[in-house]
């Protein structure tokens, strides 16, 4: 004999019950098919009986949700001619329980009793009608009131199975029933006085699981509106995965830590007969789905994790003093008072040293919990040999399960380090000696970055997701973009990164995703965009969302952005940049920034800052990192003023020239910068700061070559009129440099912590004489490379080079363990 439990979902419409009709006609084995309430209706019954017994009339509006629900299906199923003996059982019924209801009405009281008796109508309402329904389609089926069959007595003021009646009452039956399917509501019972009761959350399953144990059944099948058990509840971690088989044990621990599809009860009767249960999709009812017995999968052929699962809304209560230690019996004393209270603990930790003991508890009993617990020990409290306990709420309990951890090394290595990177502190740990659960407790807030960190962790092929949010979709921004969208496939298929670009602002609008934008038409979707750009609506949702692996990325020159790089950095969002300001402000911002970034573990790069694309910064950190020490950097760090002085001569104008490093993407927005010295003068400061110098930004000699006419201009049109109008200074300028055969470079030196930028004239012989275009070209003098310099050259400015710059940046922090 075969056991089917059809859960809420699986009958709550006319299309999930022709679901339920096709599967049962699968098989020629007898059935005992167990049902639950239409979806949603059991809440509306408790709904009601809340609102009636608080004097509340509103109550009715609900009865007819009620009549409506069952009676599509009856007028979908049975023939018009042969609806009448339904209907008629679906309004007495109805009618019978408004008369409850109405008395609770008066009474303004709610007992247990009365409230187990209106549950009782969902079930009793569904099994009647799907029965009907059933008999219509050629069904043999015989529907069995479960209050006959199932019976439950008092012990210690708890309601408790009868097995040894509601096995003699559910075999007799079994005996006396000729048809091929038994139907029987879920849920519900009769206790030792005749009256209704039922068996709590998940009583369905629980109803299903008694019977296959009272009649030794094959199986048991549990319907639902899922493909079986996940590695994690997937409307939190979208890449969850079913599971194909548990052990019972591993089953019980996913279960008992909020994997809601099994409830811990159901698996017990099925343990003691050792009954294998599989949990399906009534939907899709050719998924394998997830079947659970003794033997779940040998060591070696499945994952050492099978699962992750968790219990939100938890407290932690910890009691702890002095008084506590080598005193036998508090923890005796303790768990007596919970227990005195009803209160269920759901985990337990204790340091060795016995100065404190730490529980998790549903949050709704935290503060009996800690009445009782205060008022237990108010002896030891007054005399300060405890404290009074502390209570944390707004927690999650999170528990990784699997029968075979404890054969293998590094998993709690594995899971603490994976939380530990994405800035996830640990509240308690507790863990048996099994090893079969390690169960954490965790701030609420970062629940599903949690999930899917160790999801990623353990199910993914370690495939790393990180969530860019992005400023700045100008020249540059534009082609990282461009480049991200080209090599997304590249990266997931050969370093195992999923790239996902979340938001995006320019410094008008802004998109605002909780999932990957678009990278196919992202320009239309932020021209379109409704969202106003805002720097602090802009940073709020990336802490919102709490991602891991979230990454700042800022393509822009802009100030304000800068400075907003230590609040980002401190909430564990890595950033990259190409932008100067922040590293060549002040120094003390610089060193905070850096430390920051230290103290939290959050990635801060800017490669891009000097060089573009080229490798600058990470080799002059590689040498330092390795023992080398920095004597002298000369370098060309310009790409715009290279490139300005490589295509300046006697048949140009000094401006044409700089208009068209503007127009190539060369140069800053504003032009000026570049040409005043100000973005060279940043960059040596950079690359002083990360050899060591300590130097502020004035420290910096900087030999301009404009005149002050030219320097001192407000507006981007009017330096073009100065340089106009100083056209012979240029000319002059370069008439020098070619009477000694030399080229106009300029450079930027740093010597024993003295650093300078200027125009120098440079001769033949010399490394920097045959740059071309807009390259750069570093030389690192060091005392590994003190006669012949470590030289890095190549493209040093364009919005192409620049943003793959950026872009390596982002890839590095993909790397990173």
């Amino acid at each position: 004999m075969k056991v089917l439990k059809f859960g809420g979902t699986s009958v709550a419409s006319p299309v999930s019950i022709t679901h339920v009709i096709d599967i049962i006609k699968q098989t020629s084995d007898r059935q005992c098919v167990v049902v639950s309430a239409l979806g949603g209706i059991t809440n509306l019954l408790i709904e009601m009986a809340e609102l009636s017994s608080s004097g509340k009339s509103n109550f009715k509006s609900h009865l007819k949700t009620i009549e409506t629900r069952h009676l599509s299906l009856i007028e979908y199923f049975i023939p018009v001619t042969q609806q009448s003996a339904s209907i008629s059982y679906l309004k007495s019924q109805l009618n019978e329980l408004e008369e409850i209801l109405e008395s609770l009405f008066t009474l303004k009281e709610l007992t247990e009793k009365s409230l187990a008796k209106i549950s009782s109508y969902g079930e009793v309402l569904s099994s009647a009608i799907i029965a009907k329904i059933f008999q219509h389609h050629g069904l043999s089926v015989e529907l069995k009131d479960s209050r006959e069959l199932l019976f439950t007595k008092n012990i210690n003021e708890r309601e408790v199975v009868d097995h040894e009646l509601s096995r003699e009452k559910t075999l007799a039956f079994l005996e006396a029933s000729k048809s091929s399917i038994l139907l029987v509501p879920g849920f519900i019972a009769t206790d030792h006085e005749g009256n209704t009761t039922t068996l709590g959350r998940g009583g369905s399953d629980y109803t299903a699981a008694l019977i296959a144990n009272y009649t030794e059944a094959t199986i048991l099948e549990i319907w639902t509106d899922v493909s079986g058990m996940y590695t994690a509840n997937p409307k939190l971690v979208q890449q969850a995965l079913p599971i194909a088989k548990l052990s019972y044990r591993e089953a019980m621990e996913l279960s008992h830590f909020g994997a809601k599809v099994i409830y811990p009860p159901t698996l017990q009767p099925l343990i003691e007969k050792e009954i294998p249960v599989i949990v399906k999709n009534t939907f899709d009812a050719k998924a394998e789905g997830t079947l659970i017995d003794s033997k779940g999968i040998a060591n070696g052929e499945a994952p050492i994790v099978k699962g992750v699962s968790h219990i939100e809304d938890v407290a932690l209560l910890s009691l702890e003093g002095s008084g506590m230690i080598g005193i036998p019996g508090f923890s005796k004393r303790l768990f007596e008072c919970l227990s005195l209270k009803q209160i269920n603990v759901i985990m337990i930790t204790q340091a060795s040293s016995e100065h404190s003991i730490c529980i998790g508890v549903r949050s709704e009993d935290a503060i009996i919990a800690k009445k009782a617990i205060d008022e237990h020990f108010a002896f030891e409290i007054s005399l300060n040999k405890v404290a009074p306990i502390k209570v944390e709420t707004n927690m999650t309990n999170i528990a990784v399960v699997g029968d075979h951890m404890k054969d293998h090394q590094g998993i709690s290595g594995r899971l603490f380090s994976s939380l530990g990177a994405n800035n996830i502190n640990i509240r308690a740990i507790a863990q048996g000696a099994s090893e079969r659960n390690i169960s954490l407790v965790i701030d609420k807030k970062n629940t599903q970055k949690a999930l899917n960190t160790i999801h990623e962790s353990f199910f993914e092929e370690q495939i790393k997701e990180l969530n860019l949010f992005i400023t700045g979709v100008g020249n540059v921004g534009s082609k990282l973009l461009e480049q991200i969208h080209g090599q997304q496939q590249y990266l997931l298929d050969n370093l195992r990164l999923k790239i996902r670009v979340v938001a995006l602002s320019n410094s008008r609008k802004m998109i605002l995703t909780e999932g990957p934008i678009d990278l196919n038409n992202w320009r239309k979707q932020l021209d379109s965009s409704e969202t106003t750009a805002n720097r602090d609506l802009f940073f709020e949702h990336v802490k919102k969302l709490n991602l891991r692996n979230s990454i700042f990325v800022d393509n822009t020159a802009n100030e304000t952005i800068a400075n907003e790089y230590g609040k980002y950095l401190a909430h564990n969002i890595g950033v990259v940049t190409c932008n100067k300001i922040a590293c060549a402000s002040s120094l003390s911002n610089y060193q905070d920034l850096k430390k920051t970034a230290r103290r939290f573990g959050t990635p801060f790069l800017f490669e891009t800052n000097v060089g573009a694309g080229l490798p600058v910064i990470d080799t002059l950190n590689n040498l330092i990192a390795s023992g080398d020490e920095i004597h002298k950097i000369q370098a060309i760090l310009s790409g715009s003023l290279n490139f300005v002085f490589n295509n300046f001569n006697t048949a140009t104008t000094f401006k044409d020239i700089v208009q068209q490093a503007q127009q190539q993407g060369f140069t800053e927005p504003d032009p000026k910068i570049d040409l005043s010295g100000v973005d060279v003068a940043r960059k040596i400061l950079i690359l002083a700061r990360e050899s060591g110098y300590n130097l502020e930004l004035n420290a910096i000699k900087n030999s301009s070559f404009l005149p002050d006419e030219v320097l001192y201009t407000q507006t981007i049109d009017s330096f073009y009129e100065a340089l106009e109008k100083n056209e012979d200074h240029f000319q002059s300028l370069l008439k020098s440099a070619d009477k000694k055969n030399a080229r106009l470079k300029y450079v930027a030196q740093l010597e024993n912590g003295i650093a300078s930028v200027g125009l120098k004239e440079i001769p033949a012989n010399h490394d920097f004489y045959n740059l071309e275009g807009s390259d750069n070209i570093i030389l690192f003098y060091t005392t590994r490379y003190k006669d012949q310099p470590l030289i890095v050259k190549g493209a040093g400015a364009g919005a192409d080079v620049t943003a793959g710059g950026i872009f390596g940046d982002i890839i590095r922090i993909g790397k990173q363990k």
